[in-house]
């Protein structure tokens, strides 16, 4: 229901306005709804009063931006946005918080974004820049008597226990280290729980190596990738907000460029896109300028509201 427009100037002479009629039920139910809003169930049932919120913690490659010894424009640069750690997000909704992927530089993003609990972990794959800052989520493990939850693919799991596996050895009790509860997402395409919040995994492929894009409502984010499989292509449609790889302008074996990248938006057809794991090939300002509407490059730091 659009809003209501404003009432007639209350301050015009009565000589100049018409006489009003009296009060009647759909005047009480339109002072009702320009008080409290339209809530019959016609409105749109995409919208919540409890909204997703995506903060981008890392929007960069596996070098991250600046790359180290690199003296290019954009590693020069001084515009924030193109200042990019290592690829996570976050997702929030009703105080409860999912982190998506551990990067090297965990710790300054948790800070950064004033992060005070954790409830649980997805994992996309285990890459280094995807995994090796693992240790620092320890403080928010003693949360629960099992540990943190911890979810991915069996092969994920597999690799995390291989490398870190002092975390599931018995160490010394002053020995600091994660307690972590392990769930494989077993079949990979079948919806889950955490936190309350439904989750819908979407397997897609980064060259050869099975990677999980995860769908929350009405958002998907989708890293490291250069291929959807046609099944998974249908769990990404009617999205409010796509987040989804997009390393530079020319082509790579294991990650979309931004040419395949908006074949996919055109073909999925979401509100918004935001593309993700982005090199110092594209600086923001300028790489945006050319988008068309409605997709634009994410940075560090950028907080998205979802219905």
């Amino acid at each position: 229901m659009p809003p209501l427009g404003r009432c007639p100037d209350q301050d015009a002479k009565a000589s100049e306005a018409p006489e009003d009629p009296p009060p009647g039920p759909r005047f009480a139910l339109l002072v009702f709804l320009a008080t409290f809003g339209d809530t019959s169930p016609m409105t749109d049932p995409r919208r919540t009063r409890d909204p997703l919120r995506l903060t981008f913690l890392g929007t960069g490659t596996s070098h991250g931006v600046p790359v180290i010894g690199c003296a290019c424009a954009v590693c020069r640069s001084t515009d924030p946005r193109n200042r990019r750690y290592r690829p996570s997000v976050l997702v929030q909704r009703r105080g409860q918080t999912i982190l998506v992927d551990t990067p090297p530089e965990l710790r300054l993003q948790l800070l950064r974004a004033e992060v005070t609990r954790l409830d649980a972990i997805l994992y996309t794959h285990t890459h280094a820049d995807h995994l090796f800052g693992l240790d620092d989520v320890r403080v928010f493990s003693g949360h629960t008597a099992s540990g943190l939850p911890v979810f991915g693919s069996r092969q994920t799991l597999e690799n995390l226990r291989r490398q870190f596996y002092y975390v599931f050895i018995e160490t010394p009790a002053a020995g600091g280290k994660p307690r972590l509860d392990l769930h494989a997402i077993e079949p990979l395409d079948r919806p889950f729980v955490v936190a309350g919040l439904d989750v819908q995994p979407v397997p897609v492929l980064h060259g050869t190596t099975p990677v999980l894009g995860f769908r929350f409502g009405n958002l998907a984010y989708v890293t490291d990738t250069n291929q959807i499989p046609p099944a998974s292509l249908e769990l990404l449609r009617e999205l409010d907000v796509l987040v989804l790889d997009a390393l530079r302008d020319r082509p790579h074996p294991t990650h979309f460029s931004l040419s395949e990248a908006l074949e996919v938006v055109a073909e999925l057809g979401p509100r918004r896109t935001y593309f993700t794991h982005i090199c110092h090939d594209l600086d923001h300002a300028a790489t945006n300028r050319r988008l068309p509407p409605g997709v634009e490059l994410a940075y560090d730091g950028l907080i998205v509201d979802v219905p």
